[in-house]
This record gives structure tokens, C-alpha cells and sequence, in this order.
């Protein structure tokens, strides 16, 4: 009985408050009482009791609480309470409590990382703690996968942990999942003494991460000039390159530490080129580090006439987009121009231009001094100057090339020149298809920019944009040919991953976050500084990405047909756009979990998080477009869902169940788990608000649902093509 029940567990409990008072004796510990209560029902009512003594209790306790506590006690130092939980165990207990990983980590994983010496020392020598066991760990906000104790010390500067670590046998060259040595996390935070201590103990200093990226590298990047004299004294090899191919060189001149650059200049570093045939000199000019780019163009050894030229006009254009800098960039453009034509010097003219790009508004580079003295009377111009140099030096393969078009594109939006944001953006998403490989990134960004910009400008069509000018309304031309490029990109990636059903997971998309107060921005330059690791986290699924964005491209698309009411069915432009989804819709691609573009639009969770949301999912309209071009509204994904039961989970509305149902989803279909729409529904949305039943349900169907409900044997017994029929219900 119930009585009987709790009189048990008053009892344990009182036993158990006896046993805490031994085993616990310091006042400022407190002891959670968990029991297995339908444990000590069972057994008050079979009588079988035996299995719940007092020291059941304690190991149900030190299972469920004790590695937590020692987790804690060690991560903040506590060592008074950690020698109360394992001084009075046995060593198999005390191994097996310092061995368990909490959040990622050891106990000694994280007394490292926070620089706790007396708990590091308590647990290595008392405890026999692992030295060589890694953990997961965070510094600077990234997570450190398969850290050693020994690096954690060595990244956060705990010198005493380091060298206690050391004599106690800890391998200096362990290395983190990326391959990073504790050597070279000491480099990135400069901290000297520790560099020069693991060294002193047979760290090697040309061990690199996974990237190719030294000790020497990072301590260049970082300006950690003592370190990377103490390197190259080491005999630190000056010109080895990283798997892109830059070297030290680079590195200095990216961060603009002039000092460790003239350093490595002195031991015999060379002017190479990395994988996007940038030199260390362009990688300043890049960047904007005037000095280094005086300084290197003053090497003649080491530094040619065109290389100077290109250096001077990059560096001009670097200050016309990132610091808005005309004055200084015109003086540097005329720099260039009078080296071009020096006295006594072979002439090196620009190279004619082929094409005039209607981007740039037909605007061609200026081959006179005359010409760029009209350049501040017309700023704009300037501007297009500054993108035609830079994709001219660069290449339009180089990341800033296209990232510097997107961002001027931004610029205007912001103004309410939104026809020349996207002409610009167009011309970038044209050389980011061409140039790079497919799904990159960066062609994502692009993609989502222009459902972000396509978004805003019908949530605020014929309102005050910027500087006064009303936002008109979208070209429905312009949203098709980038929903073709957004189906273009599937098609490619498709191609790079092989199949049609791809099942990685992935996480929805979101909106990369812009700079400044742009509302249409790219994302941020992608120059990007070094980690500690240099760790790239990859995307679980960067189809699933692109999918999910083309489908908004095309709800857009769609929305903006119905908008304008001259354009309805069989009209020129709504067999266009009705053309496209079907080259969609006949790839056959397959999103996170295996799920068709109908699934995707038919779940909620496929929306776009961004700041204009115009295109809610799941949407009656496109899933209508999509079934209209011969979607499969009885595919299956991963989970054996179908797009009505993938409906079904995210509230939907009635015109969209009639849409599915009208293009033959059947309504008692079974899901993965042996759900049908009706039992997958909310419990606030009866299924008699969003259809009729009986007239979806039919003859079929029931002869179908008895075959299985009864569990008859219909294999081999029913005509083929009906077997998969009874096996959906």
C-alpha cells in the first residue's frame, strides 16, 4: 500500500542520513537524497528488500552526483573538497571519478585550463590522473576539441602547471584534434617563458596544425616579436608555407607587424605567392597596412617596378572601400601612374580592358594622370575605379574581389539605389559561380543576401527608404534570373556530392551577421584572423543550405507573381518562373533527412532566419507551384514522412492540406513511427477544421487499413503494385 510505501523510503532516508553524517563530515558540503522510487515500490510489494542496503544508496549517489562534484571542485579550485570526495575511496573508484568527462572535459583537463596548481598537483600525485587524457575546452569563445592538460596550460599561461606538468613525464608534442602542440598555443598568446621552457624540454618548433600553420607563423601573426626572435634563432624555417600556401612573410604583413617583417626579411625570407597568387606585399596592400607596403616597395631586391605599381593602386582602392580615404587614395593611384611612367624606365602602361562591365556602369580605368585628376570632382567613379583595380590585381577568384562588389552593392541599398545593389550583387554572384567551387560559402552568403534584400523591398514597397527615396517595387526579372542561379548552385552541388539524397544533417539556415547598420550587408571580409587552433567548422549540410534557399527564392518569385495580376496563368513570365521550378523539382534533391523540396516547404522549421521575413514556411503557394511541376506528394524522407505528415507538425493550414490532398497524399498514411497526419496533428487543431475525412478517405485506403490493422498476410497474395500501397497504411 501507499502507507507502507513511504514509511519504506522515511526509513531509508534515515539510514541514509547516518551513513552521510560518516561519510560526509565537512559542514559545507550539502547531500542530495536521489532514490529509485519505483525501485522501492517494486519491492515493498514483492518483499524483496534485500537489494536496497545502506551502502546501495551510497553508490546510487556516487553514480549519479559524485563525478559532477568533482568536475566542479577541481574546475574552481576546490581542492579542500575534492580531498573530501576521494581521499577515503579506493584507487578503482578515485581512477574511475578523475577519468569521467563532464561537459567534454577531465577533472584535470579543466584544473589546467584555470590554472589550479595545488588541484593539478593533488590529482596527478594522489590521484593518478591521466596526464596524456584530452578534453574539450573554450578560449576566446571557440571549443578546443582533444586538448591535453599540457596544452590547456600552455594557451591560458599557467607556467607553474606547465612546468609541474613537464617533470611529471607529460608529452610536449601532444597535440589537440587539429593538431596544435602546446608549443604553439603558448604562441598565440605570447607567453615567452613557456615557449622557451617547452623548447628547453624537446618541444618542436616546426610542428604544425592541420593547416600547415607553425609556432613561427602564429608569432608572427599575433606581433609576438620576442617569440619570433627566439624562433628564428632556433633556425625556424622563414619560407615554409602553410597548406594556402602563405608563409611568415604573410603573416606579418596581414597583422602589420613591421618589425618581426624586417626580421624575417633579415633571414633571407622570400617574396612568394600564396594560393590566390597574393605576395606578402599585396597581402598588405589588401589589408591596409601602409607601412609595410612603404617599407617592401623600398626592398628593389626583393621587390619589382609592377609589383610596386599593383601594391600602390590595391592599396589605393583598400582605402576608397575600408576607410573611405579618396584624398589618400588618389595620391597613391598617381604614385603608381608616375612609376609607370618614369623617366628612363621602360613604359608599363595598364592592360587594355576587353569588356566594359555593366556593373561598374560601363566605367573603364583611368591610363592618365590628366584622367584621375577628375576623379574627386566624381565620387562614384572613384568608386568603380577602386573594384575595376582590385579585380584586375587580384583575380576574380580572390575572396575580397567579390566581397568588396557586394559590399558597395550594400552601400547603395542602404542609399535606396536598390537597381544598382542588384547589378552589383549579380555581377558577384556570376564570379563566385564561376570561380569557386560549388556550395562555397560565400556563394551561399550571396544567395541569402538577395532573399533578405528581395524581402525587404516587398515588406516595404512604395515606403521612405533611405535619403528619402521610396522602395520600388521588385523586378520580377531580376528575382527569376537569381532563382535560376539559386537552382544552378543545387545542380552543381548536386554534382559535387554525388547523389541525389543526401543524408547528412544539418542545422537551418541562418542570416550571417552584417557590419555596421547596413540593411542589406554582406558578411564580414573574408580575410579573417588566426585561432588558436585554426579551426574551420564545417557545415553539416551545405546543400540542405542552398535548397532552402532557392525555395525561398522561389516563394518570392511566386508572391510577386500574384502580386501583379497582368501576369496569371499561361502568361510568359509565369511559365517562367513555373519552368524553373520544375528544372528544381526534376533534379530530385534531397535536403537534411533526406526531404524533398515539398517537405521543406511544408515545415516550419526550413524558414529563413533573417530580418525580413516575407516568405513564411510552410507555404500554401509554393508547395501549390511545386505540386503543379510534378512533385511527388507521396515521397518519402529519411524518417519515412511525407511531406502532408511533415505538415502536420508545423500547424498548417487548411488550404495547404487541401492542396496536398487534392494531389493525392492520403490522409491515413502511416509515418516512420506509425503515425498518421491526423495523430501527428496538434492537439489544438482537429483534423475535422482542416478536411473532411470521409471524402479523402477511400475504399482503398479502409481495405488497406484492415490488412494491416489485423496483421493478414497480403505478400505474394495481391497484385505487386499494391503491396506498397497496403504498406503505407
Amino acid at each position: 500500500s501507499e502507507p507502507a510505501i513511504s514509511c519504506v523510503v522515511c526509513r531509508l532516508k534515515s539510514v541514509f542520513n547516518n551513513i552521510a553524517a560518516v561519510q560526509f563530515p565537512a559542514p559545507d558540503i550539502q547531500v542530495f537524497f536521489i532514490f529509485p522510487v519505483e525501485k522501492i515500490r517494486k519491492a515493498t510489494i514483492t518483499g524483496e528488500c534485500t537489494e536496497f542496503r545502506p551502502s546501495f544508496f551510497v553508490a546510487y549517489y556516487a553514480k549519479m552526483d559524485f563525478k559532477n562534484v568533482v568536475y566542479n571542485a577541481a574546475r574552481d579550485g576546490k581542492l579542500r573538497r575534492l580531498k573530501v570526495f576521494l581521499d577515503h575511496r579506493t584507487p578503482e573508484e578515485v581512477l574511475n571519478l578523475i577519468a569521467t568527462k563532464t561537459n567534454g572535459a577531465t577533472p584535470l583537463v579543466m584544473a589546467c585550463r584555470n590554472g589550479h596548481y595545488d588541484v593539478v598537483e593533488y590529482l596527478v600525485e594522489r590521484c593518478n590522473a591521466d596526464l596524456e587524457q584530452a578534453g574539450s575546452v573554450v578560449f576566446d569563445g571557440e571549443t578546443i576539441e582533444g586538448a591535453p592538460p599540457l596544452w590547456c596550460a600552455a594557451a591560458a599561461g599557467h607556467f607553474a602547471v606547465v612546468k609541474f606538468l613537464v617533470k611529471r613525464g607529460a608529452c610536449v608534442n601532444s597535440t589537440t584534434k587539429t593538431n596544435s602542440t602546446p608549443l604553439r598555443a603558448a604562441c598565440f598568446d605570447g607567453h615567452y617563458e613557456i615557449v622557451k621552457f617547452l623548447v628547453e624540454h624537446g618541444a618542436d618548433i616546426e610542428v604544425s596544425n592541420r593547416h600547415g600553420h607553425t609556432c613561427l607563423m602564429i608569432a608572427c601573426y599575433k606581433g609576438h616579436h620576442q617569440i619570433a626572435h627566439y624562433l628564428l634563432g632556433l633556425g625556424a624555417n622563414v619560407n615554409r608555407k602553410s597548406v594556402r600556401g602563405n608563409t611568415a612573410l604573410h603573416d606579418c604583413a596581414e597583422s602589420g607587424s613591421l618589425n618581426i617583417l624586417k626580421m624575417l626579411v633579415d633571414h633571407g625570407a622570400k617574396m612568394d605567392v600564396d594560393s590566390y597568387g597574393m605576395t606578402p606585399l599585396l597581402a598588405a596592400s589588401v589589408t591596409g597596412h601602409s607601412h609595410i607596403v612603404e617599407y617592401l616597395i623600398g626592398l628593389p631586391e626583393i621587390v619589382s617596378r609592377q609589383e610596386s605599381i599593383d601594391a600602390l593602386e590595391l592599396l589605393g582602392a583598400t582605402l576608397v572601400d575600408k576607410k573611405r580615404d579618396m584624398i589618400g587614395a588618389l595620391e597613391l593611384w598617381k604614385r603608381a601612374m608616375a612609376i609607370r611612367f618614369a623617366d628612363g624606365e621602360t613604359p608599363l602602361p595598364k592592360p587594355a580592358q576587353t569588356v566594359p562591365v555593366e556593373a561598374y556602369e560601363y566605367s573603364r580605368e583611368m591610363k592618365t594622370a590628366e584622367e584621375l585628376d577628375n576623379l574627386l570632382a566624381d565620387p562614384d567613379e572613384m568608386r568603380m575605379q577602386a573594384l575595376l583595380m582590385r579585380e584586375r590585381i587580384l583575380g576574380p577568384a580572390h575572396p575580397d574581389t567579390s566581397y568588396y562588389v557586394r559590399y558597395r552593392g550594400a552601400v547603395y541599398a542602404d542609399a535606396g539605389k536598390f537597381s544598382r545593389c542588384i547589378s552589383l550583387w549579380s555581377y558577384a554572384l556570376d564570379m563566385q559561380q564561376a570561380m569557386l567551387e560549388p556550395l562555397n560559402p560565400m556563394t551561399q552568403s550571396s544567395l541569402f543576401s538577395f532573399t533578405e534584400l528581395f524581402s525587404f523591398m516587398m515588406g516595404e514597397e512604395g515606403r521612405a527608404s533611405g535619403r528619402g527615396r521610396r522602395v520600388p517595387a521588385v523586378s520580377f526579372q531580376d528575382m527569376l534570373q537569381v532563382l535560376e542561379k539559386a537552382v544552378k548552385e543545387v545542380r552543381a552541388g548536386m554534382g559535387l556530392s554525388g547523389t541525389h539524397h543526401s543524408q547528412a544533417g544539418g542545422a537551418s539556415v541562418s542570416a550571417f551577421s552584417p557590419q555596421g547598420s547596413s540593411s542589406c550587408s554582406p558578411p564580414p571580409t573574408p580575410e579573417g584572423g588566426k585561432t588558436l587552433t585554426s579551426q574551420i567548422q564545417p557545415e553539416p549540410s551545405h546543400l540542405h543550405r542552398v535548397l532552402v534557399i532557392a525555395l525561398h527564392l522561389a516563394c518570392l518569385t511566386m508572391q510577386s507573381l500574384a502580386r501583379q495580376n497582368v501576369y496569371g496563368p499561361g502568361s510568359e513570365p509565369w511559365q517562367a518562373a513555373h519552368s524553373v521550378l520544375y528544372q528544381l523539382v526534376s533534379l530530385d534533391p534531397r535536403g537534411r533527412g533526406g526531404q524533398t523540396p515539398l517537405h521543406l516547404a511544408c515545415s516550419e522549421d526550413a524558414g529563413l532566419v533573417g530580418r525580413y521575413p516575407a516568405c513564411n514556411f510552410p507555404s500554401t503557394i509554393l508547395v501549390t507551384c511545386l505540386l503543379r511541376v510534378g512533385a511527388d506528394v507521396n515521397a518519402l524522407d529519411d524518417s519515412g514522412a511525407s511531406p502532408l505528415h511533415i505538415a502536420a507538425r508545423s500547424k498548417p493550414s487548411a488550404s495547404l492540406v487541401r492542396a496536398l490532398l487534392s494531389a493525392g497524399a492520403h490522409l491515413d498514411a502511416i509515418d516512420g513511427s506509425g503515425r498518421t497526419f491526423s495523430q501527428l496533428l496538434p492537439p489544438d487543431i482537429p483534423l475535422p477544421k482542416l478536411c473532411n475525412e470521409v471524402k479523402h478517405t477511400t475504399l482503398a485506403c479502409l481495405a488497406a487499413r484492415v490488412l494491416r490493422s489485423n496483421r493478414l498476410p497480403y505478400l505474394g497474395q495481391i497484385p505487386r503494385h499494391l503491396e506498397s500501397f497496403v504498406a503505407c497504411h
